[in-house]
């Protein structure tokens, strides 16, 4: 007999990849290095298949499954928005290997610390999930999800203010209007996952 799958589990260990995709983003903008971002860059699309592999097996379990704690559609959107978290991660170091970028601005740095907090913050919630009903603390969780995308979209608008007052070159203003455009997606793709714990909470209140 096949092992009863804990979606709340898996759910949370799905998110497990995004905090470490969204560390490793830290950890490589705080060092950049123009020389090894395509070593960089294969390494964070490792963490992002492994993480679409364990989606996958978690919907072929999910299609085959006869009852489920919360509805099946409600599952499948959760491990679609925090796919949507690591793949937004990844595509971060994904644009700046395509623009060859040869150096991070400070506001870069203070985005991937801010995206790290945040999916740090939505794993937390994640691991109240499957007491929703009763958790003390799971609110507090959204909250400051919900605090950390307001405060990139904060740095999202002074980063752009800073960079057309700033920077004479066109390609360099081009470039880094889109790199803070994803940055910031990132923060939007964990608050997208916090928008579904609360509507999971409300439909089953």
């Amino acid at each position: 007999m096949a092992k009863k799958v804990n979606y709340f589990e898996s759910i949370e260990s799905l998110m497990g990849f995004a905090c470490t995709a969204s560390e490793y983003l830290n950890e490589t903008l705080e060092g950049f290095d123009p020389e090894t971002l395509d070593e960089k860059l294969e390494t964070m699309h490792g963490i992002e298949h492994s993480a679409d592999m364990q989606k996958h097996e978690l919907i072929a379990k999910l299609v085959a499954e006869f009852i489920t704690p919360i509805e099946r559609e409600d599952i499948l959107l959760m491990l679609q928005k925090i796919d949507d978290v690591t793949d937004s991660i990844e595509e971060v170091l994904r644009k700046a290997y395509m623009f060859n970028i040869a150096s991070i601005r400070p506001d870069a740095i203070e985005f991937a610390n801010i995206i790290n907090q945040c999916c740090q913050a939505t794993r937390l919630a994640l691991s109240e999930f499957h007491d929703f009903r009763k958790s003390k603390h799971i609110r507090d969780y959204i909250i400051k999800v919900n605090e950390l995308e307001e405060a990139g979209d904060r740095l999202h608008r002074d980063s752009i203010h800073r960079l057309y007052c700033a920077e004479q070159n066109p390609v360099a203003i081009l470039t880094w209007t889109e790199m803070y455009e994803c940055l910031e997606r990132c923060c939007d793709a964990c608050e997208d996952v916090s928008e579904v714990i609360e509507t999971v909470m409300m439909k089953n209140s």
